[in-house]
């Protein structure tokens, strides 16, 4: 048995699961949002116990693997509607920096020209200072996809470390070329 995918997902109160077939839809004060599952697995709702309940139908490899993902989802759907994701990005080099206009993202990170990126539906960016960006939204997989496509436009370089990083993200510094300052030179 999964270890994850036997494990119940709560629901608080103010969260409304509704099951229609194979769809999922949780609805909560963030937002809704819904997913299709697998056939390989069964989703109930326990409304006295307010959780879900993810229970496969055999023990073949692709439902087992499918069990825990199935509960991992739906776990941070309940996630999202309630407290949300958020990823945080810095913006580092000389003249680089992040303008939001209406529903587009510019950067301008080093290019000749202005890299600018539409904001998917459900996706809220806040910029605090010019070099940080804070990616906002329910759906933590169009929270981290949108993230990543921004890191994606100047990934960060190991030499002086310049371009777009997660806040977290430690970038490992190599060396420069070593001068050799001896020789047989003229």
């Amino acid at each position: 048995m999964s270890r994850i995918g036997k494990q119940p997902v709560p629901v608080p109160q103010g969260v409304t699961v509704r099951i229609d077939g194979r769809t999922v839809t949780v609805e909560g004060p963030l937002g809704k949002l819904h997913v299709e599952h697998r056939p390989e697995v069964a989703v109930a709702y326990d409304e006295a116990g307010r959780q879900l309940v993810v229970t496969r139908r055999d023990d073949a490899r692709l439902s087992r693997s499918l069990h825990g993902l199935t509960r991992a989802l739906l776990a941070n759907m309940i996630e999202g509607v309630t407290q949300g994701f958020e990823k945080q990005l810095v913006i580092v080099g000389v003249g680089y920096n992040a303008k939001l206009q209406g529903r587009n993202l510019s950067l301008t990170v080093g290019y000749a020209d202005t890299r600018v990126l539409e904001l998917p539906e459900g996706v809220e960016v806040d910029l605090p200072s010019p070099t940080r960006i804070v990616i906002k939204g329910a759906d933590k997989q169009k929270v981290g996809d949108f993230a990543a496509r921004v890191r994606k436009v100047r990934k960060p370089e190991p030499y002086q470390g310049k371009g777009i990083r997660y806040g977290d993200e430690v970038v490992r510094r190599k060396a420069g070329k070593a001068f050799a300052g001896t020789g047989s030179g003229p």
